[in-house]
C-alpha cells in the first residue's frame, strides 16, 4: 500500500500551520515547525505572493487530507460517499473521516497521533464491540466501544499517551474509561464537536469544479 514516507514536519510547513502529526514533539519547542515556520524548498521563504481562488481552495484540501493520513484516492472516494449522502457535503466529509477507527483512538487519547493509532490498528491492539479490528479506514458508529486488547494493556506507547489526557478534554461525542483503557462513542458527531480549523466549504468548491 502507498504511503508518504517523507518529513511529517515539512507537510505542517507547506500547510503553514500545526497539523500534529508527530504527536507530543509538536507541543514541544524542539517542534522545526517553531524554527522554520515558513514553507520548505529553496524558495520558500520567499513565497509570499497572493494566492488564486484555486490555491486556496487547493491547500484547504491538501491540509485536511495531510492531518487525517490520507492519499489523493483515498480522499476522493470519501468525497464521492459525502456528496452521495443526505446533508451538507463538507460536514459529511468531517464526520466520515473523525469517524475512522484510527481517528478515534487519536481522540480518546490512546495514541499519541493519528499515524502512532494506524500502526497500531494495524498492528492489531484493539477491539471495537469485543472484536479484533485491523483495519484503520473502519467505520466506527454510535454506540460502538473501543478497547485495548488484553496482551497489548502494558503498552508504553498507549501508557504514555494516556497519561497526557485530561479529564474533561475530550469531544463531547467520546466517552473514555482510562482505568480500562476503552472508550465509547456516544453519537455521530456533528460540525460544531469537531475541534478542526477547517473550511470544508473550500473543498467542495474545489471538487465542484
Amino acid at each position: 500500500m502507498a504511503r508518504y514516507t517523507g518529513a511529517d514536519c515539512k507537510l505542517c510547513r507547506r500547510e503553514g500551520m500545526k497539523l500534529f502529526l508527530k504527536g507530543t514533539k509538536c507541543s514541544t519547542n524542539k517542534c522545526p515547525f517553531e524554527k522554520k515556520g515558513y514553507a520548505p524548498g529553496q524558495h520558500g521563504q520567499r513565497r509570499r505572493f497572493k494566492q488564486s481562488e484555486y490555491a486556496v481552495q487547493l491547500r484547504e484540501k491538501q491540509k485536511v487530507k495531510r492531518m487525517y493520513g490520507l492519499l489523493e484516492k483515498q480522499f476522493r472516494l470519501y468525497f464521492e460517499r459525502a456528496a452521495r449522502a443526505s446533508g451538507i457535503t463538507g460536514e459529511n466529509l468531517l464526520r466520515i473521516l473523525e469517524c475512522r477507527l484510527d481517528n478515534i483512538i487519536y481522540r480518546l487519547g490512546m495514541a499519541p497521533s493519528r499515524s502512532a493509532a494506524r500502526q497500531l490498528v494495524r498492528h492489531r491492539h484493539f477491539m471495537v464491540n469485543g472484536r479484533l479490528v485491523d483495519i484503520p479506514s473502519y467505520q466506527v458508529k454510535a454506540g460502538d466501544e473501543i478497547q485495548v486488547i488484553a496482551k497489548s494493556r502494558q503498552l508504553d506507547v498507549i501508557h504514555d499517551s494516556m497519561k497526557r489526557v485530561r479529564d474533561g478534554k475530550l469531544v463531547a461525542w467520546l466517552d473514555l474509561d482510562k482505568a480500562q483503557l476503552k472508550g465509547r462513542m456516544l453519537e455521530t458527531p456533528v460540525r460544531e464537536n469537531i475541534p478542526e480549523n477547517v473550511n470544508e466549504q473550500l473543498i467542495v468548491e474545489l471538487y465542484s469544479k
